[in-house]
């Protein structure tokens, strides 16, 4: 039976493989010019908040879960995982760093894409650096140029690849994680162009695994196939020269929509890491400002126990994402706008204690969001929320949070950073390790070998 072998496909792409491959070998780092101080500071800013995510959920489930499954491959010890005392192979750190680093829904945030592009990219980076010495210096550039890939290509595809089902920074993160490693390595243009080929063929996540455990998968399996693509590309493995832009190559492949001037316009002149931003709240991003919101409402003197109903309006993608009304456990609930609400109004905020089984199975959590109707209001930004408590006395008192915390419009500071680190660390590390350890990530760049911070991450 004959196929209709026809496909809509652009066969004048610019040879974006390539474009990105001399970028990434080429382009001056830091010390040369290569990118502001802005930039810079925003990269450390990164490193830290991936950090501090990681150490936080070292010893979760999830984590444990994945280490068991590595060490039946019997790994050498080159790398370390942060915030445990074992060390493994580094790809296998790299999956688990990648893991542990997104468990919480509390990492980085590139709005334009809803990519969170640390994940994949500073989890492989670390790895290799630790295993080969590299500095501090070398480690921030690679984590630099690594991002912008990553978040290059997701501009060119976004939205129509992430509503495919495509989780977004999976796919797009192996990517980046092989350009951060082949930078790290010092590959020239022609392997580069091979380790990003060698990516292209291994894009990662569905978005039917959002709170599950696969989810924090994705970043920590691009993290290793990034790593894997720079090893392989190394040693001259090849693959084609134009993987990412040909007809059948990954972008075409994977999205119908492919705007190819997001990846080569100002090219080593914007860096995308300077649009990164950090959770305050330990859930889906879409979540932040009704969070938000309800906990205005709670400074405002509104209680819990004052509700008769809370009616928010939302655009759709948030009830698309983050619509589950009775979340069993805490990897749901941070796809929960309701239980979102219910945090913000109950504690003022919500961290990760805020999505805890315990907590989100609480007979008061589960009665508050029941209470909350939600409506779609597509006049609405994805970023913003419209909120009203209705009181059981009749009186109605609104709030409406335009840019929530965190957003690239009212960021965290870095003293916030500072804080949210020990929020995650202190349990893990204790608060004295902590401190000296986000000390060193405020000085990593200055680092002769990335190992002495490596060290500071274990208990």
């Amino acid at each position: 039976m004959a196929r209709n072998t026809q496909v809509t496909a652009d066969h004048n792409a610019p040879p974006v493989t390539q474009i990105l491959a001399e970028f990434v070998a080429t382009h001056p780092g830091y010390l040369a010019g290569g990118w502001s101080a802005t930039v810079d500071h925003e990269a450390h800013r990164t490193f830290m908040n991936w950090l501090g995510c990681a150490v936080g959920a070292a010893h979760h489930e999830a984590a444990d879960a994945a280490l068991a499954a590595v060490n039946m491959l019997q790994p050498a010890a080159q790398a370390t995982l942060p915030g445990r005392s074992e060390k493994v192979d580094m790809a296998s750190a790299a999956l688990i760093n990648g893991i542990t680093s997104h468990t919480f829904d509390f990492d980085d945030t590139h709005l334009k894409t809803i990519i969170h592009p640390a994940g994949p990219v500073a989890s492989a980076v670390m790895a290799l650096a630790e295993h080969t010495g590299a500095s501090g210096r070398a480690l921030i550039d690679a984590l630099v140029i690594g991002i912008d890939v990553s978040c290059r290509v997701g501009n060119a595809m976004y939205p129509d690849h992430y509503d495919r089902g495509w989780h977004i920074t999976g796919s797009t993160g192996t990517l980046g994680a092989a350009a951060a490693c082949a930078r790290l390595l010092g590959l020239d243009t022609q392997k580069t162009a091979m380790a990003l080929g060698i990516a292209a063929s291994q894009p990662v996540g569905m978005r039917e695994q959002f709170g599950t455990m696969t989810k924090p998968f994705h970043p920590g399996a691009a993290a290793r196939a990034g790593l894997m693509s720079a090893l392989l590309a190394s040693q001259g493995f090849t693959a084609s020269p134009k993987a990412l832009e040909a007809p059948r190559g990954m972008m075409q492949t994977v999205s119908t929509k492919n705007d190819w001037t997001e990846i080569t316009h100002e090219l080593g002149q914007r860096f995308e890491i300077s649009f990164n931003s950090y959770k305050p709240f330990a859930c889906g991003i879409v979540i932040h400002p009704s969070i938000d919101a309800c906990a205005q409402l709670r400074a405002q003197g509104v209680t819990p126990e004052q509700i008769d109903r809370i009616e928010l309006k939302v655009h759709s993608l948030v009830l698309e994402l983050t619509g589950k009304k009775e979340p069993a456990d805490g990897l749901q609930a941070k796809f929960s706008v309701y239980h979102g609400c219910a945090a913000g109004l109950t504690f003022g905020f919500a961290a990760e204690d805020e999505f805890s089984d315990e907590v989100v199975n609480r007979p008061d959590m589960v009665a508050l969001r029941r209470k909350v109707v939600a409506t779609v209001d597509d006049a609405i930004d994805e970023a913003s929320a419209d909120v009203t408590a209705v009181l059981l006395d009749g009186r109605r008192v609104h709030v409406f949070v335009e840019h929530a915390i965190g957003s690239l419009q009212n960021p965290m500071s870095d003293a916030q950073l500072d804080a949210k680190f020990h929020g995650l660390s202190d349990p893990v590390l204790g608060a004295d390790k902590t401190t000296d350890l986000i000390a060193a990530c405020w000085s990593v760049s200055q680092a002769g070998d990335v190992r002495a911070l490596a060290a500071l991450t274990q208990p």
